[in-house]
């Protein structure tokens, strides 16, 4: 973008109930390039006016009949969305210039106009404005983005959950004390274990046994914090009946590259005797 082209056609509204002063502004202002700029002589108007355009600035006077700027800008303030009030005060009065500043106003121009400080005032305010505006525009995207990655991804977790829980019989997860937090499918009926051990660690609450050496192979990979894929191990129970299962899992990390736990899928292969 270009950031002169993008200032010359600033929305620009200039209230004062004198006609020569509007006349002088209006004049000054096209001549120096700008090709949005209207007015007018009635202060009640100009929320209203700024609700339908808009405006990238207002060119106030503060000394006015029936409602002064001051009334004006505490009018546009209830009327607009946005927390940036785009005024410079017109005033005659060096006492109003702090109370305009704190009323919401952004500058202020001194009357009698110097016409060199009336174009440098309204172009500095034009290009703060406009950046501005900018930076909220990009902002908003930012947002959108953030929201439609998340969006995004939710459901590629939604996706994946869905698929590991059709490809296998169940899908676990632990912490980093090897306790299960979550657990999907019949694994607990499988295993006969109980929420709380590693896999290939649990309580042997029946007759059945684990192989000795496979149990601790794959308690080595989880003491390492090593991903493992298709560990197969065996369980074997009082009448000789031997069940195989095939289990991969991966390590778990926080930002801070702190262990967090394990997940996984499993399946149960085969039963023989």
């Amino acid at each position: 973008m270009n950031i002169d082209l993008d200032i010359q056609a600033a929305r620009i509204l200039i209230v004062d109930d004198q006609a020569t002063n509007v006349k002088l502004l209006t004049r000054l202002l096209q001549d120096a390039g700008y090709t949005q700029v209207t007015a007018t002589q009635n202060p009640a108007e100009v929320c209203s006016l700024h609700r339908q355009n808009d405006y990238d600035l207002i060119l106030l006077d503060l000394q006015m009949p029936g409602m002064d700027g001051f009334a004006v800008m505490e009018g546009l303030k209830t009327n607009i969305n946005e927390s940036y009030l785009p005024v410079i005060v017109l005033t005659a009065q060096p006492g109003h210039k702090q109370r305009a500043l704190e009323a919401g106003a952004k500058d202020f121009i001194s009357k009698p106009f110097d016409l060199l400080e009336v174009k440098t005032r309204i172009r500095n305010m034009l290009e703060v404005r406009l950046l501005y505006r900018r930076l909220e525009a990009l902002n908003s995207t930012l947002e959108q983005t953030v929201r439609e990655r998340t969006a995004e991804l939710r459901e590629s977790e939604a996706r994946y959950r869905s698929l590991t829980e059709l490809a296998s019989d169940w899908y676990w997860e632990q912490d980093e004390n090897g306790e299960f937090t979550k657990v999907s499918g019949p694994v607990l009926e499988m295993l006969g274990i109980q929420v709380g051990p590693l896999v290939g660690d649990a309580p042997d609450t029946t007759d059945a046994v684990w192989d000795a050496a496979e149990r601790q192979a794959l308690q080595d990979h989880i003491a390492a914090r090593r991903p493992f894929l298709d560990f197969v191990f065996h369980q074997r129970d009082g009448l000789g009946l031997v069940r195989e299962f095939r289990v991969s899992g991966q390590p778990m990390f926080d930002q801070s590259c702190r262990f967090e736990g394990y997940r996984g899928v499993g399946v149960e292969m085969a039963m023989r005797r």
